[in-house]
């Protein structure tokens, strides 16, 4: 495994998981809504590591193994399979490869969620922890994924930096939190 980059330029990963968009089907909406998202409220400079895979719970799990471990992302943020189908394995695959579950994440993408659209409650979005890695799952609608990144994104940079991943400051109408003494 390379070494992680000295460089202090942020990578974070941007996973699609839809069988119908990584098979050229459905043109990918999610993953271009949250590099819109991150690009109009991150202000530190980063770098996006982009993957459209298939709904299967070892391709994702393997895919966050790589962006963690391998492409060394601070931040890897997947859209899609969230849901309650058969093949919705997004968060099992999260849970598999993380060593420790943030389930407030989910609980606020959630509470957010409910407010707009009572199915949410449908929704299973969470995030983990993988080495210096965090991982965050959002449903796939572009128009949820502005929302939940907006309620969970003040939280994000904290976390990244107590897990040891790049600086991430945040503008663009919100603002991280950090406590003082951080």
């Amino acid at each position: 495994m390379p070494p992680p980059p000295t460089s202090p330029l942020a990578r974070i990963g941007i996973v699609t998981v839809s069988d119908r968009a990584s098979a050229g089907v459905y043109e990918d909406k999610g993953g271009p809504a949250i590099h819109e998202f991150l690009t109009a409220h991150l202000t530190s400079e980063w770098q996006a590591v982009a993957r459209v895979i298939n709904d299967d719970v070892d391709t994702i799990a393997r895919t966050l193994c790589e962006l963690a471990d391998v492409e060394h992302c601070s931040l890897i943020v997947t859209t899609g399979g969230t849901g309650p189908a058969p093949r919705d394995v997004t968060p099992e695959a999260t849970e598999q490869v993380c060593t420790k579950m943030m389930p407030g994440f989910g609980e606020l993408m959630r509470a957010v969620s409910l407010q707009v659209v009572p199915t949410a409650i449908l929704s299973r979005q969470t995030a983990g922890i993988r080495g210096s890695s965090l991982v965050v799952n959002l449903p796939g609608k572009p128009s949820a994924i502005a929302d939940c990144l907006t309620a969970v994104l003040p939280a994000i940079p904290y976390c990244v930096d107590l897990i040891g991943g790049a600086k991430l400051e945040v503008g663009g109408g919100l603002a991280a939190f950090r406590p003082k003494s951080a």
